[in-house]
């Protein structure tokens, strides 16, 4: 096994450096994955009538990995961090292709959770590594280059499905099959022909939750609490309420992607220009209003349109969770990049244990509610976001410290 520090990288060629394989991995993971969230509502309705009860607890089902991503961190004391995320990533991809082999209750949950496991672990590891890879001045723009990468090649599979599902009457087995194969080809190839990069800062591989950390993990449990939202209803709604089909709801998803292609170096830009601060600022009161606007949808009976609309712009307000990564790059210690990421991962998906199942409840009684409910979570971590200081760094994580001094000479 080759191993190349970091700082020797620049005399490989340039599609074997790290951002290379960091844009690679970044296009493989979301085909596999956006192709299973694309198909999964009709999928499920379709084949095994589930209700908002069954997509609760289908979904809560697929969180538990993340949950259970701590676990990376007892993993890489014997795996390297860059063969863990490529092993998990093969695995996402496997599991995703056997979807529809198992179309029932039983199946559909094991196999979500055997591609989530494979998910929630490559992006724990996916997280770090691009924290270490990336310097900390670049790391806005470049983390959004890396969203608009991944979007880009997720569009690709998308108009794929909506030029050819109805075309071809393709099956769910057959997009499953295409999608999870690629994303696996992909992963394969970048465990085999790339170099392990050596970051200049060795990780701790123990398990670190700090106190001076505190406002990034309240706000990590917030964002997962509120995504849950997004993820497992939004697009559970389109299906339900507007009888989306699957190249209806897949369009919308194009849609989606291209918007994030054009907006996430954007928002990038605007995170490094504005500061982490006003970003998430600026997100949370969105979200705010977008999750009002989505308990409208039953109050005032609005259309189709407003629905779709209001979906897009949701998506598009996401793009600033990179001002998340880049607070904690800026106040981490650089050896509890990795650790840190695998407990923020678990955090994130504390409430995505319970809520999916618990909201699936509330939705049959009012799914207006449910979106009142995001609201209200999207306005706690706005409040949160009021402590993160203008230039946030060591000492300086929250605004109850005071301003950076410069250092002693």
């Amino acid at each position: 096994m080759q191993i190349i520090r970091l700082e020797d990288t620049h005399n490989l060629p340039f599609w074997r450096r790290p951002a290379a394989l960091l844009f690679l991995m970044a296009m493989a993971m979301p085909v596999a994955f956006s192709t299973w969230s694309a198909l999964l509502n009709n999928f499920v309705i379709d084949v095994a009538n589930f209700d908002g009860s069954d997509i609760g607890w289908l979904h809560t089902v697929r969180e538990i990995p993340g949950f259970l991503a701590i676990g990376v961190i007892a993993i890489i004391m014997f795996v390297r961090e860059q063969v863990l995320g490529m092993v998990a990533l093969v695995m996402l991809g496997v599991a995703t292709g056997l979807t529809a082999q198992f179309p029932t209750m039983g199946g559909i949950l094991t196999l979500t959770m055997l591609s989530s496991i494979g998910f929630h672990y490559y992006e724990t590891v996916n997280q770090s590594l691009q924290l270490q890879w990336i310097d900390k001045k670049k790391a806005p723009q470049t983390i959004g280059w890396l969203m608009a990468a991944g979007s880009g090649a997720t569009l690709v599979a998308y108009i794929l499905i909506v030029m050819t599902w109805r075309t071809y009457d393709l099956s769910y087995n057959f997009v499953y099959m295409v999608s999870g194969g690629f994303t696996a080809i992909v992963a394969l190839f970048c465990l085999f022909a790339y170099p392990q990069f050596e970051a200049p800062h060795p990780q701790l591989k123990t398990f670190v939750l700090r106190k001076r950390y505190w406002l990034y993990y309240a706000m990590q449990f917030m964002a997962g609490a509120r995504r849950q939202i997004f993820v497992v209803f939004a697009g559970f709604m389109m299906v339900e309420k507007f009888g989306f089909k699957v190249h209806e709801i897949t369009a919308l998803y194009t849609i989606n992607l291209v918007v994030n292609i054009i907006v996430a170096p954007l928002m990038g830009r605007i995170v490094f220009k504005f500061g982490e601060r006003r970003a998430l600022l600026f997100e949370y009161f969105g979200l705010i209003l977008v999750f009002l606007a989505y308990g409208g949808l039953y109050f005032f009976s609005w259309g189709v349109i407003i629905a779709s609309a209001l979906y897009v712009i949701d998506h598009m307000l996401f793009a600033l969770a990179l001002a998340l990564k880049t607070y904690f790059q800026k106040i981490a210690d650089p050896q509890d990049i990795a650790p840190t990421a695998a407990v923020a991962f678990t955090i994130n998906h504390i409430a995505a244990v319970f809520l999916p199942a618990g909201l699936g409840y509330l939705w049959l009684l009012s799914p207006a509610a449910v979106f009142v409910t995001a609201a209200c979570m999207a306005a706690t971590s706005f409040g949160l976001a009021l402590l993160v200081p203008r230039h946030p760094g060591p000492g300086h994580e929250t605004v109850f410290q005071g301003a950076l001094l410069a250092p002693a000479e």
